[in-house]
């Protein structure tokens, strides 16, 4: 059921960290969910669970950073319905993650892949709107909570300041389409968008949140479908903010990596 993976499996030579694949079902539709997760508790779990009872058209495959506190023990996710948890064992932070897990999802013949993240604030019943617009034609969905029909609860002031007034703008300019929430971690891409030669995600520069923001600037650059979609993303009230983001610094590196795909930092030499 568990196998170690690496690039070698790949005659493009995509680049991707070391991992183990824990798979418990076979492909059931066109397109998956990808969660990216690291320790999120009781948050993934109730999450998953909501995911179960929806019923949704998709796949779900866990990108597990290396979490240590139990929360996706095999018997619970297998249970719940997860298609796969893929576990990385190389170095990298969340961009590592979701190369691991969009390779592997692409090696498995998916379409589409959604991502959503694994501590619970999203609105899951958006999902199948993104399938839908994947099935449309759509190469890249990007979720926002400030769109008519989207709800932003709880949002922090400086999450909000710094999110439309910096960096949906940066990023708008930059991809040649307007967005109003690119921090926003809900999103879909097709299998088209992710394998086009001007794109090559499966490289080593993405280790952080770098791949987000140059798959977010790269498809309007190319002449990709893309389009935004209301969503839901709901803050705890008079609680801790669950995030991975945290100190003066993990901000300053979070503006650098922006702006490093705003400027083209990231796009392929050869493209």
């Amino acid at each position: 059921m568990s196998r170690e993976c690496d690039v070698s499996e790949d005659a493009d030579v995509w680049e991707l960290p070391t991992f183990e694949a824990a798979v418990f079902a076979p492909r059931s539709v066109d397109y998956v969910l990808v969660i990216p997760v690291i320790n999120e508790g009781e948050r993934i779990r109730s999450q998953l669970e909501r995911i179960s009872d929806a019923c949704l058209p998709i796949d779900v495959v866990v990108a597990d950073g290396g979490s240590t506190d139990g929360s996706l023990d095999i018997e619970f996710v297998s249970r719940i319905g997860v298609r796969a948890v893929l576990t990385k064992t190389g170095p990298g932070k969340l961009s590592a993650q979701l190369r691991m897990a969009y390779a592997w999802c692409l090696r498995e013949g998916y379409g589409g892949i959604v991502t959503i993240d694994g501590n619970g604030k999203d609105g899951i019943e958006a999902v199948a709107d993104m399938v839908a617009k994947l099935q449309a034609g759509y190469d890249y969905v990007q979720g926002s909570r400030y769109l008519p029909g989207g709800a932003a609860e709880n949002t922090p002031l400086e999450r909000t300041i710094a999110n439309r007034l910096i960096h949906a703008p940066l990023l708008s300019l930059a991809g040649r389409h307007w967005f109003t929430d690119t921090t926003n971690g809900f999103r879909a891409y097709s299998a088209r968008y992710l394998r086009d030669p001007r794109v090559q995600p499966f490289r080593d520069v993405f280790q952080r949140y770098e791949l987000l923001f140059f798959l977010t600037v790269r498809a309007g650059q190319i002449g990709m479908n893309v389009t935004n979609i209301p969503v839901r993303r709901s803050y705890p009230n008079n609680a801790a903010v669950p995030t991975k983001i945290s100190g003066f610094s993990s901000k300053i590196s979070l503006f650098w990596q922006t702006f490093g795909a705003a400027i083209g930092r990231y796009a392929p030499q050869n493209s």
